[in-house]
This record gives structure tokens, sequence and C-alpha cells, in this order.
């Protein structure tokens, strides 16, 4: 388990000052179907030495997922660009919040240079949350492809965005610089909005994806969602609906994990055989990629995702 304070770059500072002061909420011992290895591989010292190397800032740590050592250790690592700390306090999510640093223009360059030393054929990129700026930060996703696009003109690019509310035109920035996937997450069901995200507004979201698809139809757009946070059966059924409503091509699905006792609990763990049953129900409703596994996350084999995409969508054109 995660500690709620941050000793590493200032002892004092709490790495989530807006949950130091709840109650601990207890979750159910992990079943044996969650547990994964400790990261000990030489690929995965070599990934984290390159991104240590060139300054950078990945989800899989920021975010504590439990695939880091298996993703690591093929040197597929997810950036998490604009800087490590949120201005958001999603219940859930266990990247840094408070107040963040000036945008790092070096930043893409950076990101492009780590990429090319990875090696990657896929690279997914995401971001925290940057209600502070202006823009969201569309400009520095829109900079971070074009570079990575100037420096490995073969790799795919995916992007993981935040949601950019009441951030007039900003999405049109992004989906000019033509990703090859757009991904935003609803995360969960829109009756725990208010205690899992509260800084977002679900069918804000779901209007995000579908725009996306209006400005630009040849882009791949995915969304994800955990379960085990106290949502319905028939809900996860509606948000499925409501995705494909918007012409959303890929969804995930996953198990939600508590990262310190002041998160959201884990009502419960769901069991393999139910995400098998959410996997069927979604392929019935005309996703063209479904993942759906108590281990899914959203950039978890991305790269040999966006292949079955792209062999799928030639298949239903056929």
């Amino acid at each position: 388990m995660v500690v709620i304070v941050d000793t590493i770059t200032n002892p004092l500072r709490p790495r989530h000052p807006e949950k130091v002061n709840r109650p601990d909420s207890t979750s159910p011992p992990k079943p044996d179907w969650i547990r994964v290895r400790a990261p000990n591989t030489r690929g995965y010292a070599d990934t984290r030495n390159i991104v240590r190397a060139n300054g950078l800032h990945t989800v899989c740590e920021e975010a504590g997922c439990p695939n880091i050592g298996e993703c690591w250790d093929k040197k597929h690592a997810t950036f998490m660009i604009m800087g490590d700390t949120c201005t958001r306090a999603c219940a859930f999510c266990n990247v840094k919040t408070g107040l963040p640093n000036a945008l790092d223009a070096a930043e893409p360059q950076n990101v492009a240079e780590a990429v090319a030393k990875l090696g990657l054929a896929h690279v997914v990129i995401t971001s925290v949350d940057r209600d502070d700026l202006a823009d969201g930060g569309a400009e520095h996703f829109a900079q971070t492809i074009c570079a990575i696009r100037t420096a490995c003109p073969s790799t795919t690019i995916e992007i993981l965005t935040p949601d950019f509310l009441r951030k007039q035109g900003a999405l049109e920035v992004v989906v000019a610089a033509r990703p090859d996937v757009f991904n935003h997450n609803l995360e969960t069901v829109p009756s725990r909005y208010l205690t899992v995200r509260p800084g977002a507004r679900y069918f804000h979201s779901i209007r995000l994806l579908q725009r996306v698809k209006e400005l630009d139809p040849t882009v791949f757009t995915k969304s994800g969602i955990m379960v085990g946070l106290g949502e319905e059966r028939h809900e996860v059924q509606q948000v499925m609906d409501d995705l494909r409503s918007a012409d959303v091509d890929f969804l995930t699905i996953g198990q939600y994990l508590q990262p310190t006792r002041k998160h959201h609990a884990v009502m419960r763990y769901v069991p393999p055989d139910e995400f098998s049953s959410y996997e069927k129900v979604a392929y019935t409703k005309g996703f063209l990629m479904v993942s759906a596994s108590p281990l899914t996350r959203s950039s978890h084999h991305a790269g040999e995702d966006f292949a079955r995409l792209k062999a799928a969508r030639a298949a239903a054109a056929r």
C-alpha cells in the first residue's frame, strides 16, 4: 500500500493534502487473482533508467499501476506530461494533488527522445489535469504528438486526456494534431461521480468523446471504467450504451484498487467470470475492441490492442 505523504521530494508536504484528515477506509483483502509479482527484471531497470535520464514522469509509477513490472520489462512506459501534480482530487487516484509548476517547454522533445530510446512502435501519452491552464494543456499535448512524429515517424500515438472542462477550443487543438487513438476515461458510472470523480461531469465526458469523432472520424476513440466502487451491473451496461451512442470504438473495464486508506474503499472485488461476462455484453453492443479483466488498465497491452483495433475496423468495413 502506498503512503499518503511524499517523503522523497518534500518530507513535509502531503501527497494528497485534501485527504489527510479523512477517516481511514478499509478495503477487503485482495483475492488471489489480483496479486502480481514485484518488478525486478533487467528490462524494468533499463526502462526506469531511460525515464529518469530524460527527467520524465509516468502514470505507471505515479498511479501505482499493478502492471508496471510486466510493461516496463518490455520497455512499454506510459508517459505522464505536464508535471506530476494534478489540480483535481479524485477519490480513486494516487497521483499527487496540489498547485502544479509551470509547464516544461523541453518536455515534448524529452518525451520524443525517450520514445526513440525505448524503440516504441506504439506509445501512450497521458497527463495530469491542469485546470490552472487556459487551454487545460491542449497545446502541450499537440506539441508532444508533433515531437514524437518528428523523432519517430513510424510510431503510432495513443493519448489519454483530461476532460478539458470549460476549456473552449482545447479539444480541437488536440485532435488537429492527429493522434492515432484518443482515450478519455469515464472512470465510473454516473451515480458514483460525486464521491469518486467530483471534479468531472459524466455527460461532458461522453460529449467529448462524441466530438472527437465529429472532428476526425478516422481517429480511434477509447474509454474505460473501474468496477468495485459500488456500481450496479445495469449501470455498467448503461455506460456501454452511452459510449456506443458516442461511437466509441474501444472499451476497457478493470478492477479498482485502493491506493491508500485515505482513498475510496474497494466495495467489492469483481471475480474474473464477471469481467468475461461484461466483455461478451460489450461486444454485442458494437464495440470494435473490449478488454475486461481484474488487471485491465487503459494502456496495458496498448500496442497489441491497437493492431487488433485496426484489424477489427478493416473487417467491419468489408
